[in-house]
């Protein structure tokens, strides 16, 4: 195929990258920070060296135009909270006092102010925090950020877009403050908030920006007339502002749907949209409204939330006919590639054909600078780069790594029968209280503990050669004999082994199974300074041997409490993983539940009574639009089931999930047909106990009474405050008490302090109930 040169010379750009640096310098320098060992200029120099570093890695692959904005300390949707002036009111002295430190105490809290919410930013396994909003919000215009990050890219000599989150989609985000009705629509602020758009606009094209790009990734979900009149009315006037950049609005994840014809027809200069195979509708309905005369088309062809080699041949052909959709088509990832590891040169562990399959942050943008010139140039001008990519693509699909015809005969064996318990729950629930013995509100955690400096150390010197499997496996006993003892004298109901051993809740247990590649160094941010490595799931899933049974069964003997088994679940195996997009997801989920089958057969022959699967992502992966949402949720919950079915009526079987709306999928919840689930609320106020009940959930529940992503320790009242707030939506012979979350990322003395505190409010709540129902406790 011959592609003739474009008649505009098309550009290469990017929405966003990640910010982390190649060793995770950022994370370093603000837990630093954090710990008093770096200084606020120290921190401010590090943040600096890694934008120009990034602008420069950008336009040395030949980007034409660099993003600034998207760089955060902590997350862009807080950075527009202060971009906008919506400081929660417990946050304004802290802020005024010292504007780093207010700041991260919205992004973290403080012993005595509690956090934003967080939750996904949509799909992914990025957490935003909540903007807090209401009636009285008043709004105030503070661009110093985003004026100084595009002053430095424009010193530098880059040419440079800001990237601002769009207003429709800032407030689509926001929830009610606390105190306000749940009722309030922020949305109905979007007046209030688009003179202080008007104004920042006005900054940025003072400060010498040709193009400001405005995300508004909510447009790709369903939205009613009332909100896209909103966005109507939004894009109409800052289109028609004098005073202002050319506008770029950019949308991602998904197909826009209805909200194409507004943005299409809005005065706007440009629209930045998802061409991808998720999103692929878009191009046939961008023909179907005329097109964008007159206007910049940005066309993001390059996967930004995937590993994959790019097809560069297909992607090609999709620009070739958008060029007589717009006046003229550029080329981008998707979406921003924040949510891609930063590159494959770093991986040392994966053979090198294999490597050639994927494509990281910087083989993206390679991608994008390819596509960028054989559109405008022709393609025999990339011939030799299209040859090298029909080679890797061949070689991924005709490899034996991605087919296992052992596997693929036990998925197909598979019947409704496997997915269903041998009861259900009203009598099973029974035979497990007998079984198990726990008081009213049981107590437990959801899984690890600290994760400290000595654990870290050991499983170094393990990889390093300084101890041997031996030395390494005296250390982690000697840390599960600490975290049982500790839950013990604690008073914790069901405990836990603490997880010691495992790096990360799904690479933990990729790195035993087959199918999967494990990354070095492709680390990825989740919030804030957590960043994680997902593995790659490159082809059919088994699992070889026991990947938990040893230390569960070791952590058992040595208390006579319950000890939980702990996996993590088929979806979010899946979502907290780079996924093949070779097969369909349903298919590899019902792979990797077969697997955890497996395990759980393992752990109750061994003895364990209590189960836990964690699919902390269900919500997460949920799709965009509701039309998508049924078939995802059918495959999603029997893979679940597949997981867990096989057990024995008394065998409990618990599952957690976090910071995601949970509200969209209780009945999704429900169809898991786990005896027990753990949710997050504490931040939330108990909302997702309040969604159960108005669901009529007939479980067991825990939702969360301790933040485990604050620093601060909750006190016994606040705690027991809470559970008697879960108490008004869920019975006390339902009702479990736990944190939020796991404890991974806390330390030991907050820990501690904490634990303690839930155990006595569960005490005190107790107490209180036997005194209102003798007998009951």
């Amino acid at each position: 195929m011959t592609t003739k040169p474009a008649a505009a010379a098309a550009r290469a750009t990017v929405y966003g990258y990640p910010r982390q640096g190649q060793n995770r310098e950022l994370k370093k320098a603000i837990e630093g920070y954090w710990k008093g060992r770096v200084t606020a200029d120290a921190l401010r120099s590090t943040a600096a060296d890694l934008r120009a570093s990034n602008w420069r890695q950008l336009a040395d692959a030949g980007i034409d135009e660099v993003p600034t904005g998207d760089f955060s300390f902590y997350d862009h949707v807080l950075d527009t909270t202060v971009m906008v002036g919506a400081i929660p009111d417990r946050h304004r002295d802290a802020v005024a006092a010292d504007a780093l430190d207010g700041y991260f105490a919205m992004a973290r809290g403080t012993q005595d102010v509690a956090p934003l919410e967080m939750t996904k930013w949509f799909d992914t396994n990025y957490h935003y925090l909540v903007p807090e909003l209401g009636p009285d919000t008043v709004f105030t215009a503070d661009s110093a950020k985003q004026v100084a990050e595009l002053r430095e890219a424009l010193a530098l000599g880059r040419t440079a877009r800001p990237v601002l989150v769009g207003p429709v989609t800032y407030l689509l985000l926001a929830k009610p403050a606390p105190g306000v009705p749940a009722d309030f629509e922020p949305l109905t602020l979007l007046d209030r908030l688009l003179p202080v758009y008007a104004e920042v606009l006005a900054d940025l094209r003072a400060a010498g920006a040709e193009w400001v790009q405005l995300d508004e990734p909510a447009l790709a979900q369903d939205r009613t007339p009332a909100e896209l009149n909103a966005a109507e009315r939004a894009y109409r006037d800052l289109g028609a502002l004098t005073d202002r950049s050319k506008l770029l609005v950019a949308s991602y994840f998904d197909r826009l749907g209805n909200a194409l014809p507004v943005l299409a027809k809005a005065p706007v200069e440009g629209l930045a949209v998802d061409f991808t195979e998720s999103a692929a509708a878009n191009l046939d309905d961008l023909a179907a409204v005329g097109g964008l005369p007159g206007k910049r088309l940005v066309a993001g062809v390059v996967n930004g939330r995937n590993i994959w080699i790019n097809d560069l041949a297909a992607s090609l052909s999709r620009l070739g006919t958008l060029l007589g959709l717009a006046d003229r088509v550029d080329v981008s990832a998707s979406c921003s590639l924040l949510h891609v590891p930063l590159d494959t040169a770093a991986e040392r562990d994966i053979e090198p054909q294999v490597l050639r399959w994927l494509a990281f942050a910087r083989q993206k943008t390679a991608e994008i600078v390819t596509l960028a010139r054989g559109l405008a140039q022709g393609t025999d001008t990339i011939g030799a780069q299209l040859a090298a990519n029909r080679a890797d693509l061949s070689s991924r699909a005709n490899s034996p790594i991605t087919r296992d015809p052992a596997v693929r005969a036990r998925t197909a064996a598979v019947s409704g029968a496997d997915s269903r318990r041998s009861l259900p729950y009203a009598e099973r629930t029974a035979a497990q209280r007998t079984r198990l013995g726990l008081p009213l509100l049981p107590t437990t955690t959801i899984g690890s503990f600290p994760q400290t400096g000595e654990v870290r150390s050991a499983r170094a010197d393990l990889r390093s050669g300084r101890i041997d499997t031996a030395g390494y496996e005296e250390r982690i006993k000697a840390e599960i004999q600490e975290v049982i003892s500790f839950q013990e004298k604690a008073g914790l109901d069901v405990l836990v082994h603490g997880e010691a051993e495992r790096n990360d809740m799904v690479q933990y247990f990729a790195e035993q199974l087959t199918g999967y590649l494990a990354t070095q160094h492709g680390w990825v941010q989740s919030y804030g300074t957590r960043y994680v490595r997902p593995p790659i799931l490159a082809g059919d899933i088994s699992r070889p041997e026991p990947m938990t049974v040893r230390w569960t069964t070791y952590a058992q003997s040595l208390t006579d409490r319950p000890v939980k088994g702990m996996l993590t679940g088929p979806v979010t195996m899946l979502a907290w993983s780079f996924v093949r997009d070779d097969q369909p997801l349903a298919e590899t989920a019902r792979q990797v539940a077969l697997a955890l089958r497996d395990e759980v057969g393992d752990l109750e022959t061994a003895g364990t009574s209590v189960i836990q699967v964690d699919e902390p992502a269900l919500r997460e992966t949920l799709p965009l639009r509701a039309a998508d949402r049924p078939e995802y949720l059918g495959w999603a919950t029997e893979a679940f089931r597949l997981s867990t079915a096989g057990v024995r009526p008394d065998t409990q079987i618990h599952t957690h999930m976090c910071y995601a709306e949970f509200g969209d999928i209780v009945q999704a919840i429900d169809d898991l047909d786990a005896d027990v689930i753990s949710l997050e609320a504490a931040r939330s106020h108990m909302q997702v106990a309040r969604e159960l009940a108005s669901h009529g959930y007939p479980r067991e529940a825990g939702p969360g009474v301790y933040d485990i992503h604050s620093p601060r320790v909750p006190g016994t009242e606040e705690a027991a405050d809470l559970l008697r707030t879960g108490l008004k939506a869920i019975p006390a012979e339902r009702l479990w008490v736990n944190p939020d979350c796991g404890l991974k990322t806390r330390g030991w003395t907050e820990t501690r302090a904490s634990l303690e505190n839930l155990v006595s409010a569960a005490r005190t709540v107790r107490a209180e109930l036997d005194g209102e129902r003798p007998g009951l406790a």
